[in-house]
């Protein structure tokens, strides 16, 4: 097979051979592949189809079905789950009730008839399109390259110009049922067809194998991209030139980290969001660009793009030099502009809306594009906004295509309107499971690693946070990330100790996210020695560690916060030690009660900035905490007069309820505050068992 320069050909024989004559198994592999370059179609988009025969279960003839990607799945993850399985005939069937454009919507419903398979995911609405045309393996797929002609102003006459009579093209129409009748008339009328063009959205090819309907994708596409290669050369650069010098990549991510929180709370809303920052060379081309005033505000085209990404971006009054540590006369700078935009989106709704279109959704931008910078998306969680990002990244590409050949048009704003707000759309979004109650919070866990670190982690992530873990030894964050798997849960390794380092954590964690809304302060070490063994150094270190630190993490996290608007919330794991005497305890047990006293001190300071400020005091945590694995259980077996092995059921025989504590009751007890216990601040919630030594009431 021919080599490609533009897309990548990621077919294997012997992947083809594992699948044999399965043309279900060949359909999900090919449709991995595709999914795999970003290029060719983003998460979520796009469809791909195959036909086979199978028995009715009902009258055991034979009978062809046709299996195509669900509602809501994406080609680079599809499984045999996200398919639809539907009788061919049935879905042709569907045109004796098809009675125009005005009522095709009536026609959704309908494909859940045509089902072969009951246990299907929910067919999209392009199953029709696949549908009505005749062939065993079809793809429909968003390239860049082909999206760029299809949205140029003279995109048709491109096409003819390179396929002549090979290739098709449809002026724009939403996708639905006339939608696929063109298809299938366009196809009649021109039967020697390779693939048809959808003005301002996409591509269809097909094929007889699988093998040949990816190779003929690939092939169309990658014409369609050594077309603009070829004309790129003889224009000027990209978008009209440079308009001003970008920074490096340093500058451009300190200047990303010091903004990301105060753009996050002027365009978060009530409920808040999660932030992803990209500064592609592709992206800052365009963002340092002449053209950027001109084209950034016409929007996106292709509907895949604009219903990720809003209709439009926001784009900042800023240049790459400007000063952002002024706090106050940044956010008296950009509040308006976040305003004037909300406005805009409301005004645009209503001059848009139907009497059938649901009601207006959040007006705050998705992207926001800072000159020279990069660009910011904000979503419900990390994934989100990254897929946005990347769906801009692509409408930028498409705008790069277009404009070299002529000129970029986006979508009329009612054609754009129709599609955002389509009843079938609404429905996507009310599939969709209900957020977590720590959706679009961002904690930060100091001594992640260790055992009680984790569990909070854990238990966090599992109730919709996006965590960074932090703590000194690279391994331990590695295990602990790995042990979570996922994407919204990220490690960086630093010393609290340490200016630099926290600065750099906090830094990374605005980047990674869009600033902090949690701080869990769980990092910490114990010594257990009498007043006439401690050392001036063991004090120090306790203090650095556990109050220090927590002063310095709390002053740095709660101006974060501040600049967000939106509240937060600061927890340290301090301990029962911290409340009772005890001997050979001095220097731990003192720091102890510092960050307690710490703690109420700001919760009071706090509290008018919507900042909570609380106290968790674990007892005798032995499982899983790496306190417990040194001389510090050596140290309190040898107080007690007991072995290291018996202080569990020691320490759980010494509580009233009799109870080994597990670091998951820790974990417990900070969600608890962050999730349940919402109007509470200054408390000291005891994880102990039942310590009446250390009941604080």
């Amino acid at each position: 097979m021919d080599s490609f320069r533009h897309v990548t050909d990621f077919w294997d024989a012997g992947a083809e051979a594992a699948c044999g004559e399965d043309a279900l198994a060949l359909l999900l592999y090919r449709s991995n592949l595709l999914g795999r370059d970003l290029r060719i179609t983003n998460f979520g988009g796009g469809n791909t189809s195959c036909r086979r025969m199978e028995r009715d279960p009902l009258t055991g003839e034979s009978a062809e079905v046709m299996w195509i990607k669900g509602s809501g799945g994406d080609l680079g993850t599809l499984s045999r789950k996200g398919v639809a399985g539907l009788y061919t005939a049935k879905i042709r069937a569907l045109k004796k009730n098809y009675q125009g454009k005005a009522t095709e919507d009536a026609l959704v419903p309908l494909l859940q008839y045509c089902l072969f398979d009951p246990n299907s995911a929910a067919p999209s609405i392009d199953t029709p399109l696949h549908g009505l045309l005749p062939f065993a393996h079809i793809d429909h797929l968003h390239p860049d390259a082909i999206i760029a002609l299809a949205a140029a102003r003279d995109g048709e006459a491109i096409v003819r110009e390179l396929w002549g009579k090979q290739m098709g093209w449809i002026p724009w129409q939403r996708p639905g049922f006339d939608l696929a009748i063109q298809l299938e008339d366009c196809l009649e009328k021109n039967p020697d067809l390779i693939g048809i063009i959808l003005g301002s959205h996409g591509l269809f090819t097909w094929g007889e194998t699988s093998r040949a309907c990816y190779y003929q994708s690939l092939a169309i596409i990658e014409k369609a991209a050594l077309y603009l290669e070829e004309i790129s050369r003889s224009k000027g650069p990209a978008f009209g030139g440079a308009a001003l010098p970008v920074p490096g990549t340093a500058t451009r991510r300190k200047q990303a980290a010091a903004i990301m929180p105060l753009l996050r709370g002027l365009c978060g809303g009530e409920k808040g969001s999660i932030a992803h920052f990209s500064d592609s060379p592709e992206l800052l081309t365009f963002l340092a660009s002449k053209d950027l005033e001109r084209l950034a505000p016409m929007g996106t085209s292709c509907p895949d793009h604009f219903l990720r990404t809003k209709i439009r971006p926001l784009l900042l009054p800023l240049s790459p030099e400007d000063d952002l540590q002024d706090y106050p006369q940044l956010h008296a700078k950009l509040s308006p502009v976040f305003e004037s935009y909300r406005e805009d989106y409301a005004a645009y709704y209503q001059a848009c809306r139907r009497p059938e279109s649901p009601p207006m959704r959040d007006a705050n931008p998705v992207v926001v594009l800072y000159p020279g910078i990069g660009q910011f998306t904000f979503a419900r969680d990390k994934q989100t906004a990254r897929v946005s990002a990347e769906f801009y990244q692509n409408a930028v590409n498409v705008m790069r295509g277009a404009e070299t050949i002529s000129a970029y048009t986006a979508l009329p704003r009612q054609e754009a309107f129709d599609i955002e707000y389509w009843q079938l759309e609404e429905a996507k979004w009310q599939r969709m499971p209900p957020e977590k109650p720590l959706s679009r919070k961002v904690a930060l866990i100091t001594g992640g690693g260790g055992g009680i670190g984790s569990a909070i982690a854990k238990r966090l992530l599992d109730a919709g946070a996006q965590v960074v873990i932090t703590d000194r030894y690279a391994d331990r964050i590695e295990d602990v990330c790995q042990a979570l798997n996922s994407e919204n849960a990220i490690g960086f390794q630093a010393d609290i100790t340490k200016a630099e380092d926290l600065d750099a954590l906090l830094a990374f964690t605005c980047l990674s996210f869009g600033g902090v809304d949690i701080l869990v302060h769980s990092a910490g070490l114990a010594l257990s020695r009498s007043l006439a063994d401690t050392q001036e150094s063991d004090w120090d270190l306790l203090q650095e560690v556990l109050v220090k630190a927590q002063f310095q993490l709390y002053r740095k996290a709660a101006a974060i916060m501040v600049k967000q608007g939106n509240g937060g919330n600061l927890i340290a794991i301090a301990s029962k030690n911290g409340l009772v005497a005890g001997p050979d305890n001095v220097a731990y047990g003192t720091a102890k009660a510092a960050q307690q006293h710490m703690s109420r001190l700001l919760a009071a300071e706090l509290a008018r900035h919507g900042i909570r400020v609380n106290t968790v005091n674990p007892d005798g945590v032995i499982t899983g905490s790496k306190i417990w694995q040194g001389a510090w259980a050596e140290g309190r077996a040898k107080t007690y007069g007991i072995s290291v092995e018996e202080l569990p059921d020691h320490y759980a025989r010494r509580n009233l309820l009799g109870q080994k504590i597990l670091p998951e009751d820790i974990a417990h007890a900070v969600y608890a505050i962050l999730a349940i216990l919402t109007k509470s601040t200054g408390l000291n919630l005891n994880v102990d068992g039942g310590i009446s030594e250390a009941f604080v009431r």
